[in-house]
């Protein structure tokens, strides 16, 4: 009875959705949070049991902090880039990597190793996607931009930082951004208390800058390096020097851009000392929040590993030798003197500590780099495994069990809900908009086969390119082609996705069952239509621009249409 009642709400649901258009559930009467029409299948059939988690887990989090005085866990999340899955925190594959990362690895033993995290495939999206629990399509801002764009996440948009804020929380963000140029993109302009970070990516300082031209890692930028006799147009080339490196600012405040000055031509000189002041910054940061009476939220994205350079590797430490293999022990080394300095604190009992990648690896310099897609095919900016598949390491000392593996499916727009629930701040989650991720506190306080999602739909940029749910994956066929004959893997048998089997194969109708859950997912945007980015001049708020800074924007705004107007 029970069975046939689940199924026939499932039915209903699907109808709604699928035939009348999401209009069909536009009322959000009960200001609940707003999650797609998968969620609400799954929701259907295993409400009850959730119901009941849920109130284990209340009791549980609430025990928890009476321990600690009736406060909230601080939380701790370091985000690294372009590392896929394999390339951190396993040891059993450093026979494979030719490196060691034994401060991740230490971490790993010590708390979850969450083995099937999914990202989005490239820097921004999946940052956007932590950042607002949505899909970075729904924002627009779903590209990783590497010189000046005058766009970035809109203030309409909702982070976790204005999420935790409202709670109570401090909120501190060092290391890497690239959610924008513009003003309200700032990330003290969303959500966070201090901040000091990169204008830009690490696009700007580990390939645009003269030390790897002259390497041969790049080219076309130095003038020192070509002559310009026919280049009618200046304006065509970005001159790097000319945009903003790092800045510094509190919330309400004006930004500064700091340690680079009028006329100077950046090199990796200048790229090895911003990233050693951002792990300064960090360890600096997290004395001053442990002394202070609020939870805290630090979020610390460096930009290494992430460097093609040689000239600076004075001695190779690791039988890789490539210079991302040689800097990604220099970060696991800087993530060890982070985790010594929270158990110094003495906080670490009541501090989550997460370590993940944010894509797969930069598979353009593969190789040079000391980088592959070492198990999953793929890399950056593709919707294969080996874009998206990441490692992931969270630890709550004495709450989530040491050196547990959990093989249920997360997305990294999962970590929006989830960290706020841990932090007591799901009522300031906002139930206007769709809200993808979802709550997996029960996969880090009950275990593995407590996850609440089967399935990601996988972007690159602003398009669809493919659909997980359970072991299979369905990449969309052309638009007018038969779904019957779309490829489908099964990922437990083909990792790489290199052997495509058509619909038939798995059973008629699995095709069809994808399209409809792309259908649903389409029928959800006509309720709740994907966003446009904020627009507007870049660098707006920023005190001390240089004068070549000055110049560019100006160029910028000649033919820019101001916000608004």
């Amino acid at each position: 009875m029970k069975s046939s009642r689940v199924d026939s709400l499932i039915i209903i649901y699907v109808a709604l959705i699928t035939l009348l258009g999401a209009g069909a559930v536009m009322a959000n009467e009960d200001n609940k949070i707003v999650h797609d029409a998968e969620h609400n299948i799954l929701k259907a059939q295993h409400g009850e049991r959730w119901a009941k988690e849920d109130a284990e887990i209340d009791a549980k989090l609430a025990q928890i902090r009476e321990k600690n005085g009736g406060k909230p866990p601080n939380l701790v999340y370091i985000l690294l880039d372009d590392l896929g899955f394999g390339e951190i925190g396993m040891p059993d594959l450093d026979v494979i990597r030719g490196y060691s990362t034994p401060r991740i690895s230490k971490l790993a033993d010590e708390g979850i190793s969450l083995m099937r995290m999914y990202t989005e495939p490239s820097c921004t999206p999946t940052r956007v996607a932590m950042m607002t629990g949505r899909y970075a399509a729904r924002t627009g801002s779903s590209e990783a931009k590497a010189v000046v764009s005058g766009d970035g996440l809109a203030d309409w948009e909702v982070t976790l930082a204005e999420v935790l804020s409202k709670a109570g929380y401090a909120t501190v963000h060092m290391g890497k951004w690239h959610l924008g140029d513009i003003e309200e993109s700032y990330a003290i302009n969303q959500g966070f208390d201090y901040a000091e970070h990169p204008m830009h990516q690490q696009g700007q300082m580990a390939i645009m800058n003269e030390t790897t031209e002259i390497e041969g890692i790049s080219t076309g930028q130095s003038r020192k390096l070509r002559a310009d006799t026919f280049e009618l147009d200046k304006s065509f080339r970005t001159n790097p020097n000319a945009m903003v490196y790092g800045v510094v600012g509190e919330k309400g405040g004006p930004m500064r851009e700091v340690n680079f000055k009028a006329g100077e031509v950046y090199t990796q000189k200048h790229y090895n000392r911003m990233e050693e002041g951002y792990k300064q910054g960090a360890l600096k940061q997290l004395e001053r929040l442990a002394k202070g009476d609020k939870p805290f939220f630090l979020q610390y994205w460096p930009q290494l590993p992430l460097t093609f350079t040689r000239s600076d590797i004075e001695q190779a430490k690791t039988l890789n030798g490539g210079p991302i293999a040689e800097s990604l022990a220099k970060v696991d080394s800087w993530i060890g003197e982070i985790l010594d300095k929270i158990e110094a604190l003495g906080i670490a009992e009541n501090t989550v500590v997460m370590v993940m990648g944010d894509n797969g690896p930069f598979m353009q310099y593969v190789d040079k780099s000391g980088a592959s897609d070492r198990i999953y095919r793929g890399g950056k900016a593709e919707h294969l495994e080996g874009g998206v598949r990441v490692n992931a390491f969270i630890r709550w000392e004495g709450v989530f069990e040491p050196g547990s593996r959990a093989q249920d499916i997360v997305h990294v727009a999962d970590l929006f809900t989830t960290f706020a629930r841990l932090a007591g701040a799901e009522e300031h989650i906002p139930t206007d908009r769709l809200i993808d991720g979802v709550d997996q506190t029960p996969v880090l306080l009950l275990g593995e086969t407590h996850g609440r999602r089967d399935y990601v739909f996988v972007y690159e940029g602003p398009t669809l390119r493919s659909i997980v749910k359970q072991q299979y994956k369905f990449h969309l066929p052309l638009p007018g082609s038969n779904p019957i004959a779309a490829p489908i893997f099964d990922l437990y048998k083909n990792p790489r996705e290199d052997r495509p089997q058509d619909a038939i194969q798995y059973g008629v109708g699995f095709g069809g069952n994808f399209v409809a859950m792309l259908k649903r997912h389409m029928a959800m945007k006509q309720q709740y239509p994907d966003r446009d980015p904020g627009r507007g001049l870049p660098y707006g708020g920023i005190e001390n621009l240089r004068p070549e800074t000055k110049a560019l924007v100006e160029s910028m705004a000649a033919w820019m249409k101001p916000k608004g107007k």
